[in-house]
């Protein structure tokens, strides 16, 4: 009904969104400005798709759960896997932010890739291991996966012409910066940033390597966090290079 909370608040969000996309289309606003209102737009976005979901699951935990979840997959789908992501084409639209959407110790193994860089430190990231612990069951496992920064500052450090060159080709071959990436330190800008001056990508707000893994899933109540054996069964082929996976097992 059009006179519910929930109804008056997406409504509002709505009308928030067409304004910021009517001042972005102003050819005289400031390319400051106009950065901060990309990202407005993209989070008045997620935050429509949240409340859509959580008008289904009111209490935050969907029914019947799920086995094996995969967090933050985008379009990288696994088959068996239940899949949550902010956007489409996810089995459930979710700002895992806010929490996981599932049961106390009810996932035995819960999978994501590239996609814990992407949410802030600390407080959605340790509320995102916390989240992880809390649903998984005694001996369940946690598989994450982020771009490795200790590898990125080693070549760095020793001037790695060749890691240089690979991941540029690798991961900013067919995006249009590599014009400004003219030195090392530029291309340690990229991947502890990324790109958040355009829209068809998302920056990355922390750094990760294998200590730090270590010390949040340790922190959030795991038992025991290891280093992980790509499986490309389970995760992207071409997230391989230049990435640290661990496991934290419950």
């Amino acid at each position: 009904m059009s006179g519910t909370p929930h109804a008056s608040a997406d409504s509002g969000l709505l009308r928030l969104s067409d304004d910021v996309a009517q001042l972005l289309k102003d050819p005289t606003i400031t390319h400051g400005l106009a950065r901060v209102l990309r990202n407005v737009l993209k989070e008045l976005g997620h935050c429509r798709n949240h409340q859509a979901s959580l008008r289904r699951w009111p209490d935050g935990r969907i029914s019947p759960p799920a086995s094996q979840v995969q967090i933050g997959g985008g379009s990288h789908r696994i088959d068996g896997f239940f899949n949550i992501d902010l956007v489409p084409p996810a089995d459930l639209i979710w700002d895992v932010r806010e929490g996981i959407p599932l049961p106390d110790a009810s996932a035995e193994f819960v999978f994501s890739e590239h996609f814990l860089e992407h949410i802030d430190y600390p407080r959605s990231a340790k509320r995102y291991a916390s989240e992880v612990h809390r649903i998984l069951k005694p001996g369940g496992q946690a598989v994450t996966g982020v771009p490795d920064a200790e590898f990125i500052l080693s070549g760095h450090h020793n001037r790695d012409q060749r890691t240089f060159d690979q991941m540029c080709e690798r991961w900013y071959g067919n995006r249009d910066c590599l014009d400004d990436i003219n030195t090392y330190l530029d291309l340690v800008n990229y991947v502890f940033r990324d790109q958040d001056d355009d829209a068809t990508y998302n920056p990355h707000y922390w750094a990760y390597d294998q200590q730090k893994l270590a010390a949040m899933f340790a922190g959030a109540g795991f038992s025991r966090v290891e280093p992980w054996t790509f499986d490309p069964v389970i995760a992207n082929p071409k997230r391989q290079w230049g990435s640290i996976y661990v496991a934290a097992t419950k």
